[in-house]
């Protein structure tokens, strides 16, 4: 008996002492969270179930990532100091920026100016695109700035140490950064082989200090730079299955830029900060005057994440859609847009635009997927027109406005990519590059086929149940 009591004693105190854990978190919550949406998940949840709610929200539940602020702006500061030279000689590259709504946003957001002199290559396949960056890694001469988000220890990720540890013994530098969840899986001998031939080699985390508890901030970019003259970025992360046939989802369908000229010290810059948090230090010695491109293609590298002040990659995608005249087509793996995209795109359907977003058929990660279908009827309700690709796993993040503008980038259309994500976006003014843009997608929409409001309407009950259930989950995705 007297146990039983003591037991009753000190389960009423846990649970006691988890309310009061709870109901701080859940001011915290109210008080600092970027959406009504995730500030009621939160708070409900950290009242109801504090055991299980207060140590998720010490791990996921914050949308703004603090520490990196202060660092990141320590870091710029620094880097400001060892390369005076770096803003004004991307200064001097800058073109003024057009009488452009979507552009006039953009720049802000971006932090970094539009220019000109640039080469822009669309690399719509895959295996190309993976040998244009081994070229890229072959001829390069000085330094090799690489960062990728997935890195795979498969064939293709054997194949990226075999050419950068290569070069790295032939005396060229090699800066190697990975996200720390995103290539869990990535072993010790894997990075020891690296920095055995001279690599250096560093994670980007977001569990530094008193933080350490925090890994719902990932940095989703794919970055590679070669001497400070060619850049690449997009889709693709360092893993087999992006040129193959996944084991779940069939083939995979992606996107990547390739970039010559001024854009690309942009890129080297959104590099150079993340390479600061990673390791507290700033390499010097780099490329800052790439040659200017017969092409004179202009471009706006746009480098997002939770230490912005503001929500720029959310902001991007709405400044696109409340600008555009004609269409807006949007190719996106994961569709579980906040209240602001949701109105952005109905509007810009509502006033006329063609608005086209291309989903994948197949799914990749069950609760995006879920959470998605919920958003059929307001979407197909206010005109904008969803297709499913049919083809594999859709997985390239690009969107066209009208016929003069285009990008390529990172980010998806969810919480995570607007708020929990460092993305980069490569955006193209000019109807050559935004042609060859619509030609992708318009084979892309040929192996698709349109959504139906039936499509989720007519599902059991108990399914969409599950796709609401799982919608509730959208803030912390």
């Amino acid at each position: 008996m007297n146990d039983l009591i003591w037991i009753g004693q000190v389960t009423g105190v846990v649970m006691f002492l988890a309310h009061i854990a709870g109901g701080f978190a859940a001011v915290h919550a109210i008080m600092s969270n970027r959406t009504a949406q995730g500030a009621i998940a939160w708070s409900l949840s950290l009242a109801v179930l504090p055991l299980l709610a207060v140590p998720l929200y010490l791990v996921t539940g914050r949308n703004r990532f603090n520490g990196y602020v202060f660092v990141r702006r320590e870091g710029d500061e620094e880097i400001r100091k060892k390369y005076p030279n770096i803003r004004q000689a991307i200064a001097n590259l800058a073109e003024p920026t057009p009488n452009d709504r979507f552009l006039a946003a953009a720049v802000p957001l971006a932090g970094l100016p539009i220019t000109k002199g640039n080469s822009t290559e669309l690399l719509p396949a895959t295996e190309e695109a993976f040998e244009m960056m081994f070229d890229s890694i072959q001829q390069a001469e000085n330094y090799l700035l690489v960062f990728f988000f997935i890195v795979q220890n498969d064939s293709m990720g054997e194949r990226f140490q075999k050419a950068l540890a290569q070069k790295a013994r032939e005396g060229v530098r090699v800066l190697f950064g990975y996200d720390e969840i995103g290539s869990r899986k990535l072993k010790s001998p894997y990075i020891d082989e690296l920095r055995n031939a001279g690599v250096e080699v560093h994670p980007f985390r977001t569990s530094h200090g008193i933080r350490r508890l925090q890994i719902n901030f990932r940095n989703h970019r794919k970055i590679l730079i070669a001497d400070g003259q060619e850049a690449f970025i997009g889709g693709l992360n360092v893993s087999q299955e992006y040129i193959g046939e996944h084991p779940k989802v069939g083939k995979w369908r992606d996107t990547h830029l390739r970039l010559q000229g001024p854009a690309v010290a942009c890129v080297q810059v959104a590099f150079l900060e993340d390479w600061r948090w990673m390791t507290g230090k700033i390499p010097t010695n780099f490329e800052w005057n790439a040659k200017r491109q017969p092409e004179n293609v202009p471009v706006l590298i746009a480098p997002t994440g939770p230490s912005d002040r503001l929500d720029s990659a959310q902001l991007i995608y709405v400044a696109a859609a409340e600008s555009a005249e004609r269409r807006i087509w949007i190719a996106t793996p994961f569709f579980v847009p906040d209240h602001g995209m949701v109105t952005a795109l109905q509007s810009a359907a509502l006033r006329g635009v063609d608005v086209r977003i291309i989903l994948p058929g197949r799914p990749h990660q069950l609760l995006v997927d879920l959470s998605s279908k919920t958003f059929y009827r307001e979407m197909l309700d206010a005109g904008v027109k969803l297709y499913r690709y049919n083809i594999g796993f859709l997985h390239q993040k690009v969107f066209l406005m009208d016929d003069n503008l285009a990008c390529v980038g990172t980010a998806n259309l969810d919480n995570r990519s607007f708020r929990l994500n460092f993305e980069i976006f490569g955006i193209v003014s000019g109807s050559a590059f935004a042609a060859e843009v619509e030609s992708m997608l318009n084979a892309d929409l040929a192996q698709s086929s349109p959504v139906k409001i039936s499509d989720y309407a007519s599902r059991p009950w108990w399914y969409r149940l599950a796709c609401r259930l799982a919608r509730l989950m959208a803030p912390i995705q």
